[in-house]
C-alpha cells in the first residue's frame, strides 16, 4: 500500500491477497484459473469476429452458414462458453481448414 496524499493506493497483487488469498493458495488458484479461462474464451471469440469481418459477413449470414440463430453467434464472438464441435462449425464455415489444439508436453492433437 502507498499513501498518496489522503488516499491509500493498493496494487492489484494487494487487492487479489485480501479478497482471493494469497498465491498458492486453493481460493486464489480457483480464481487465476478462472480469469484464465475468461481471457482465452474471449480471445478465441476475438478470432472469431475477426474472421468474420474479413470475410465481410454478418453476424446473422455466419449464423445461417452453421444453422444457429444471430444471436448464438454474438455470444461466441462475446467470449460466452463455446464447445469444440461448436467451434469445429464456425472455423469451418469460415473457411479455416484445419486446427491443432497444443498439449504442451503430451504433443498436439487434430481438432478438424
Amino acid at each position: 500500500m502507498e499513501q498518496v496524499g489522503k488516499f491509500k493506493l493498493y496494487s492489484m497483487d494487494e487487492v487479489l491477497d485480501e479478497h482471493f488469498g494469497k498465491k498458492g493458495t486453493p481460493r486464489r488458484d480457483a480464481h487465476e484459473e478462472r480469469v484464465a479461462a475468461s481471457v482465452h474464451a474471449y480471445q478465441l471469440g476475438e478470432a472469431i469476429k475477426k474472421a468474420r469481418l474479413q470475410q465481410n459477413l454478418t453476424q446473422e449470414e455466419l449464423g445461417a452458414r452453421i444453422g444457429v440463430q444471430r444471436a448464438q453467434i454474438s455470444r461466441l464472438e462475446k467470449g460466452y462458453s463455446i464447445s469444440i464441435p461448436t467451434m469445429s462449425r464456425v472455423f469451418q464455415a469460415l473457411g479455416v481448414a484445419s486446427a491443432s489444439l497444443d498439449l504442451g508436453t503430451i504433443g498436439k492433437i487434430a481438432l478438424w
